[in-house]
């Protein structure tokens, strides 16, 4: 997906379609082409689906929190100016999502989350990838899977290449604990913004009891179970994903 790559000012994103503004939030780790099952599917349901490339390796070390991704997230609408959004974020993207939403709540229409953290203090990973160890990495990055099938080689590289970027696991490691810090349970029960909980049922990094935490205190919450499927749903399972979400956006006449 990187040759559809828009760049306009300090951003890059990808833009598809027109309709109802759909923005998709990655995870720490996860490329743009995670969400390619969403930006294939909803474009031709009268969504304009756009995936900002989030800076977390950009920030200088003290802005590199969720507040500021949250902020940088706000930029990127007001520059596309867009209203009523619909924002749909996994993993770290998710907690993006989630205080964007309660920061601002104006803009954004609807929530969908999955495999979120924002509640769990290890959802950034528990233990930090040893550096130049191929091998672990794969098994880490197989973990997020309940297929470690899912985990390519491609993907797998990407991390690798990650952990061996001094400055860039610097900066995982502020991340996660800006996330830590960032606990939202207290903000949860007063956010009223229509939420989808989108969760897999074998998910190791923010597992199940997290999703149902999310949908007792989030106020107007829907949840919904994939099976067979780990952290990342919308990779692993893209078919179901799009159902579900598509049977929620319209039940919900978004």
């Amino acid at each position: 997906m990187e040759d559809q790559i828009i760049e306009e000012g300090k951003f890059r994103y990808i833009e598809i379609g027109e309709g109802t503004p759909m923005i998709i939030l990655h995870g720490l780790m996860g490329g743009l082409s995670n969400f390619q099952g969403v930006t294939e599917y909803f474009p031709a349901k009268g969504y304009q689906v756009l995936i900002p490339e989030l800076p977390i390796y950009d920030m200088p070390m003290l802005k590199t929190t969720v507040k500021n991704f949250a902020k940088f997230l706000k930029e990127f609408i007001e520059f596309k100016g867009l209203n009523d959004v619909i924002l749909l974020g996994n993993s770290l993207g998710g907690h993006i999502g989630l205080l964007h939403t309660k920061m601002y709540p104006e803009i954004v229409k609807a929530l969908v989350i999955t495999g979120s953290s924002g509640l769990y203090e290890s959802a950034m990973g528990d233990g930090y990838p040893k550096r130049g160890d191929y091998e672990f990495i794969k098994k880490k990055a197989q973990d997020v899977f309940y297929d470690p099938a899912v985990a390519t080689k491609e993907i797998v590289d990407e991390v690798f290449a990650t952990v061996n970027d001094r400055m860039k696991l610097v900066k995982t490691l502020a991340i996660a604990k800006s996330a830590i810090r960032h606990n939202m349970s207290k903000d949860l029960p007063h956010m009223n913004t229509p939420t989808c909980i989108i969760w897999g049922e074998n998910d190791s990094v923010t597992p199940p009891n997290v999703a149902t935490e999310f949908h007792e205190l989030l106020p107007d919450s829907d949840l919904f179970w994939i099976e067979k499927c780990g952290h990342a749903p919308m990779m692993e399972h893209p078919d179901e994903f799009n159902k579900i979400l598509e049977a929620w956006l319209v039940q919900r006449n978004f």
